[in-house]
Order: structure tokens, then C-alpha cells, then sequence
């Protein structure tokens, strides 16, 4: 009977254990689409830090209810970050993109070129991406460098497409303004009506790193993805 005891303690250690990993360390992500290509792709799984912006309502697992609003330990996401969050008009949604514009910002596509506060975003054409689960034969791809030096690879998959020219964005205070690297095949906050400017509040961590990879088609580890860090 003593031992029974024990093992339903230590059963209840390690459920507190996970939960407490899981709300306030860490929280893995699976990449359910094709949207941040070629930085993620479709079937990694990421490490998502709960503590680097503080925490919020969202940070419990499920969200059960709304018991504060706002951030305990606020920190402000940078530029360039790649973020969980969850969207404003469905908060039981989460998607992962990266930020471009800060509160404040006026962020605009022109031919395929994002602008930010009337700057064209420094960019140079680097080697082809292949993958045919995107698109077949060779995409074209861009190394994209932000104003505050964070370089990162884009997509573009057609020339004029549907967000390659917008209207000007002016993010509000305490919102962000979200953009996928594959800018061709992203619902992202150039889409107002589905994803818009994402508050503060709603974000729930920073992508860290790729722990594991899999190949939706062929299920496939793809072993070299392993530990690569999310830039």
C-alpha cells in the first residue's frame, strides 16, 4: 500500500513538473503549414520561450479563463523576432510569424519589397529554394536585413501577387505587425480582417530552436533540422 502511495506522488510530482515547464518555461510548437518557409517548414516542431516577454492570461495552458489581463514581467519582443501568438479575433488560434513592425510603425508592400516607415528594407537575391511541397521547380529567395540588423532569408514565390502591393499599415500602441517569410503563402497581418495587428497581450513566446522534424509527405525525420536555431 506504501508504495502505491509513493508511485501516485511521484505520478503528481511530474504532472506539476510539466505543468510548470509548460506555463511558464516552455511551450513546443508544431509548424502546421508552409508560411515561414524557408526559415521553418511545414512539420518542424519548435521550442517556444514562455519568459521572454512576460506572461499573460494566454500563458496558461488552455487559457481557461481570463484570470488578469496584461503582462506580469513585461519585455518588449524586438524586431526581426519569430513569435507564438495567438490572434485577436480567435483566441484559441495560434500562429508563428515574425515581427516587422513596432507600435508606432507604417509598414508597407511595394513591389513584393517591404517598407518600413517609408525605407525599403534592405535586400540581396541569394541560390534558389527547392522544395516541391511549396511549389515545384526553383522559388526565388531573398536575404532580407532589418533596420536594426537582423538578417533573415525570404520567399517569393510570384511576381504581383496579392499582398506585393499595399496600402500603407500604421501599427497602434501595444500592437504588433506580423509578416511570413514565405510572403507569397502567408495569412499574416497584411490579411486585417483575419490576422491584423496583434496585441502585446496575445503573445505568448519567441521561437528558440528546432528540436525535431518531420517530413508531412514521407514522414521522414529530417535529422539535419535537429537543433537548428531560429533566426
Amino acid at each position: 500500500m506504501r508504495r502505491d502511495y509513493l508511485g501516485w506522488i511521484l505520478v503528481a510530482l511530474i504532472v506539476v513538473l510539466l505543468v510548470f515547464v509548460r506555463t511558464f518555461l516552455f511551450q513546443p510548437f508544431y509548424l502546421p503549414a508552409k508560411s515561414m518557409a524557408p526559415t521553418l517548414l511545414h512539420g518542424d516542431y519548435v521550442l517556444v520561450s514562455k519568459f521572454s516577454y512576460g506572461y499573460t492570461r494566454y500563458s496558461l495552458p488552455f487559457s481557461p479563463a481570463p484570470f488578469f489581463s496584461g503582462r506580469l514581467f513585461p519585455s518588449e519582443p524586438k524586431r526581426g523576432d519569430v513569435v507564438v501568438f495567438r490572434l485577436r479575433k480567435d483566441d484559441a488560434t495560434e500562429y508563428i510569424k515574425r515581427i516587422v513592425g513596432l507600435p508606432g510603425d507604417r509598414i508597407q508592400m511595394i513591389g513584393g519589397l517591404l517598407h518600413i516607415n517609408g525605407q525599403a528594407v534592405k535586400r540581396e537575391q541569394i541560390d534558389d529554394f527547392i522544395d516541391d511541397a511549396i511549389q515545384p521547380g526553383p522559388i526565388r529567395r531573398w536575404r532580407e536585413t532589418l533596420p536594426e540588423g537582423v538578417t533573415h532569408a525570404t520567399l517569393d514565390l510570384q511576381s504581383n501577387s496579392f499582398y506585393d502591393n499595399t496600402s500603407a499599415y500604421t501599427v497602434p500602441a501595444g500592437h504588433y505587425f506580423m509578416v511570413g517569410d514565405n510572403r507569397d503563402n502567408s495569412a499574416d497581418s497584411r490579411a486585417q480582417s483575419q490576422v491584423g495587428y496583434v496585441p502585446f497581450e496575445n503573445l505568448l513566446g519567441r521561437a528558440l530552436i528546432v528540436f525535431m522534424s518531420v517530413d508531412p509527405a514521407s514522414q521522414n525525420a529530417r535529422w539535419e533540422r535537429f537543433g537548428l536555431l531560429v533566426r
